[in-house]
């Protein structure tokens, strides 16, 4: 089996199947998952990759929007379906679509830019937080617990993540003050290349791994909560200034409201030397069990 940042990057290593119709076609692999549905992460990055194949590499992309729409099985590969929908003089949009079998599994719209001079301000990353080497392992919090989750967690994520708070993986029994809120630093578990398309779709692949546990977080409820159910249901992004994908990223999220079986949550991306890189959203669908959560 190949290692998972090796295993990220064959995903990423779509085929262009040469045809250009009303759209550029191009297909690509899934990766395994352990409950058998395609990882968002991996279909967001994909588009990006393909969408950035229909233009010059001057033109990187700065914002995303885009639906996933049914999940995916991860024994089937991806088509994705790019159609150039405006090139300007210093912007260009795509319209990707991501099928399986011919039923469309994931529909985004990306918008690419030539790095411009203009005014620039950010806020500030949050003060006090631990440095990343500090903190423990998901594999030290998950140490000794013999099932296929935690050790798909350990193991198999091309990513190594490190919460500042206490990670919402287990029932954690604390009956305190619940706060919608958290941090992690996490980074990729070996060097990519030296591609800003790579890195940007990287940070996009990553973005889908924690966004929602605020919503977990502020409800008291794990992600091994028996019964439990979550899915992404949109998810935007939006890159202001260049990173690494393979050097610590801080990413802090929070969530603003869950209701009627959705939960919303927002959060930015920080380098190490405190510049903020990028923007996320997403709302997804959650179903907790019985009265799990309430509150």
């Amino acid at each position: 089996m190949a290692d998972p940042v090796t295993a990220m990057l064959q995903t990423l290593d779509l085929t262009d199947t040469g045809a250009r119709t009303s759209e550029d076609i191009f297909t690509g692999p899934s990766q395994w998952m352990p409950h058998g549905r395609v990882f968002g992460g991996q279909v967001l990055a994909q588009s990006i990759v393909a969408a950035s194949r229909t233009l010059p590499d001057d033109r990187l992309i700065h914002s995303l929007h885009g639906y996933f729409l049914r999940p995916g099985d991860v024994a089937l590969g991806v088509t994705l379906g790019v159609d150039r929908i405006h090139d300007g003089r210093s912007f260009s949009t795509r319209r990707v679509q991501t099928y399986q079998d011919g039923v469309p599994i994931m529909s985004l719209i990306a918008s690419f830019q030539v790095e411009q001079d203009g005014v620039d301000h950010a806020v500030p990353m949050p003060e006090g937080v631990p440095e990343p080497e500090s903190l423990p392992t998901v594999s030290d919090h998950l140490a000794g617990i013999q099932h296929p989750a935690a050790q798909f967690w350990t193991e198999a994520r091309p990513f190594d993540i490190r919460y500042v708070e206490k990670p919402v993986y287990l029932p954690t029994g604390d009956t305190g003050e619940r706060i919608a809120h958290q941090s992690v630093w996490l980074k990729s578990k070996a060097p990519l290349p030296d591609d800003p398309v790579i890195h940007r779709a990287a940070m996009a692949y990553a973005s889908d791994y924690t966004i929602l546990e605020p919503v977990l977080r502020r409800h008291g409820v794990a992600w091994s909560t028996p019964g439990l159910k979550m899915a992404s249901l949109d998810h935007a992004m939006w890159w202001h200034r260049p990173a690494r994908a393979d050097e610590w990223l801080l990413y802090v999220g929070e969530s603003p409201s869950a209701e009627g079986g959705r939960g919303l949550a927002h959060a930015r991306i920080f380098r190490q030397d405190g510049t903020l890189v990028a923007s996320v959203s997403q709302q997804g669908m959650l179903r907790v069990p019985g009265d799990a959560g309430r509150g």
